[in-house]
Formats: structure tokens, C-alpha cells, sequence
């Protein structure tokens, strides 16, 4: 399956966690320390938003997340940005995604986005009680893509990764997924 296959999967999986979350547990911590249940849902949403207008723009440019206010639970804003993303994908990987100025090859930040909202979906799913079991096959992408991304510059004590985790080469892929992305898989609120 292509990455622009697998990303669809993920948010509409993503969308249908969403609205199974229950508001009250908005206040929830999540595996990211930083942020609680809302605050996770909120950069979840924002920044899909700003990533589906940047791939939908003529010159790639992503919108400014900070501009995004979740509707409801956020399941249905989520659903649309997913179908808007499937009509320009892959199409629009051919050309740069610029985050601000920065500017990245439109096929490697969609592997990225993916690789994101895979851990994102366990997130909010380990902070709310709730399955999180993407597609096998994306997983393994992620697997074989986030160590490009995972220098020094981004992972460690007080970086945007925590350190990684040790974990057996033969746990379940999304394990060694949250493993490497710093996140230790037996984590529970």
C-alpha cells in the first residue's frame, strides 16, 4: 500500500478514536508529557489542518496551526481533511511542503505526517483506554523511516523525542515504533 494509502487508513481510524474519546477525560495526561487529552487532540487537528493546506496549495505552504479550533470532539474535521488530502495525494508529493520557510521533499514529509499520526493515535489511545491497531504495513514504513529523522538534533532529554527505548526485535511493530520514537509502550496514565 502506498504511504498516501496508509496515511488515509490512519485518519480515518484516527477520526473514528476521536469521537469514541469522551470530553470528560479532556484533562487526561497523555504519553507526551506536555499535553492532556485536549491539548493533544488540538495539535492533532491543527497541524493536519495546516499540513492538508500546504499539500493543497499551489506553492505548499502550510497554514499557521495556531489559527485551528477543534469542532467537537474533532472526528468529522478530521474526516474532511482526510478527504481533501485524498484528492491531491500523491500527486502533490512531487513538489516541497514548506512548514514556515522550511521546506521539505513532499514525499518525505508525507512519510513523516504518517509516521506522526501513528504515534499520535497511541497517544490518545493509551491515555483514554482505547485500541489503537493501525495497518501492519504502514507501521513497518514508519519503522524503516523515523531513524533518518531521529538525530541527535531531535531526540533525547529535553529534545521533541524522548530517548529511546529499549525493546526486543521481536515486540509487535507499533512497539518498537513508540520504542524508537521515545515513548515506552507499557506506558498507562
Amino acid at each position: 500500500m502506498t504511504t498516501d494509502r496508509q496515511l488515509h487508513a490512519v485518519l480515518l481510524d484516527l477520526a473514528d478514536l476521536l469521537d469514541d474519546i469522551d470530553t470528560s477525560q479532556d484533562d487526561d495526561p497523555t504519553p507526551c508529557s506536555e499535553w492532556d487529552v485536549a491539548a493533544l487532540r488540538q495539535h492533532a487537528i491543527s497541524w493536519l489542518s495546516a499540513f492538508t493546506d500546504g499539500y493543497t496549495s499551489s506553492d505548499g505552504l502550510c497554514s499557521d496551526p495556531e489559527s485551528v479550533t477543534v469542532e467537537g470532539r474533532g472526528g468529522d474535521q478530521v474526516r474532511e481533511l482526510a478527504r481533501r488530502l485524498e484528492q491531491v495525494l500523491p500527486e502533490a508529493t512531487s513538489r516541497p511542503l514548506y512548514i514556515g520557510e522550511a521546506g521539505m521533499p513532499g514525499d518525505m514529509a508525507l512519510s513523516m505526517i504518517l509516521w506522526e499520526y501513528q504515534m499520535h493515535g497511541w497517544d490518545l489511545a493509551r491515555a483514554t483506554g482505547r485500541p489503537w491497531s493501525p495497518a501492519e504495513d504502514g507501521i513497518e514504513a514508519s519503522l524503516a523511516f523515523a531513524p533518518n529523522m531521529l538525530t541527535e538534533d531531535f531526540q533525547g532529554e529535553g529534545k521533541s523525542f524522548g530517548p529511546r527505548v529499549e525493546i526486543g526485535d521481536d515486540a509487535p511493530a507499533i512497539d518498537r515504533l513508540v520504542a524508537l520514537s521515545g515513548r515506552d509502550p507499557a506506558w498507562s496514565a
